[in-house]
């Protein structure tokens, strides 16, 4: 049976047999000792994306205890869900990943990368269910940011290469040749400024044959 670890664009948790290309975590353990979610999704507001392999380091998967292993598709749908680059096994990508961030938000005044947390924290839909997403406008979208639209809300979709496509939890499909109505923004604001300011989230590569 596969266990509910897996992270939609909207935030979600939920239970598929698919696997990511990422693995994440909201900053520890809340799942049982039968490996089963309760009703807390977070811990902190250190919500982050990992490699699936660091230095040939090995997990038990939602071992007791221990802090709550989550999977994404791709840094895309890490990003839609709140989450940011880590700072251990992803270097690289975390330091890139703060300098579009105070480019496109602001420099980061004292916190460093907790300041980064805050204003995330505060955006997360995961984090205030039922909170109004803001509208979205694609003449000003960057590529690798996810809306919902008006007339089908549960259905996340991917704007990449000037196309909207479908997010499913094994890859993306083709989404609507025509613009839905009512479009609105599920990609956190700060990091949908922080992809302007240039950086490029990991797409998965089912997006380039749609």
């Amino acid at each position: 049976m596969a266990l509910q670890n897996r992270v939609t664009p909207l935030g979600e948790i939920v239970a598929t047999p698919e696997r990511g290309t990422l693995m994440g975590n909201r900053g520890g353990c809340f799942h049982d000792s039968a490996r089963r979610l309760g009703r807390r999704r977070w811990t902190s507001a250190r919500w982050i994306a990992c490699l699936l392999q660091y230095r040939g380091w090995h997990r038990e998967v939602m071992t007791p205890g221990r802090y709550t292993e989550l999977f994404f598709l791709d840094e895309a749908t890490a990003f839609a869900a709140g989450h940011r680059p880590c700072a251990l096994c992803r270097r690289p990508d975390f330091r890139r990943f703060l300098v579009a961030w105070a480019e496109g938000n602001g420099p980061l005044l004292g916190g460093g990368v907790d300041a980064v947390d805050r204003v995330l924290h505060g955006e997360r839909r995961a984090s205030a269910p039922g909170r109004p997403l803001p509208p979205a406008d694609l003449a000003r979208l960057p590529d690798g940011a996810f809306v919902v639209a008006g007339d089908d809300p549960a259905v996340p979709l991917l704007w990449q290469g000037g196309r909207l496509l479908r997010w499913t939890a094994g890859g993306y499909l083709p989404g609507p040749r025509a613009t839905p109505p009512g479009l609105r923004l599920v990609t956190p604001p700060s990091l949908v400024r922080a992809l302007v300011a240039g950086y490029a989230p990991g797409v998965h590569d089912s997006a380039a044959s749609r």
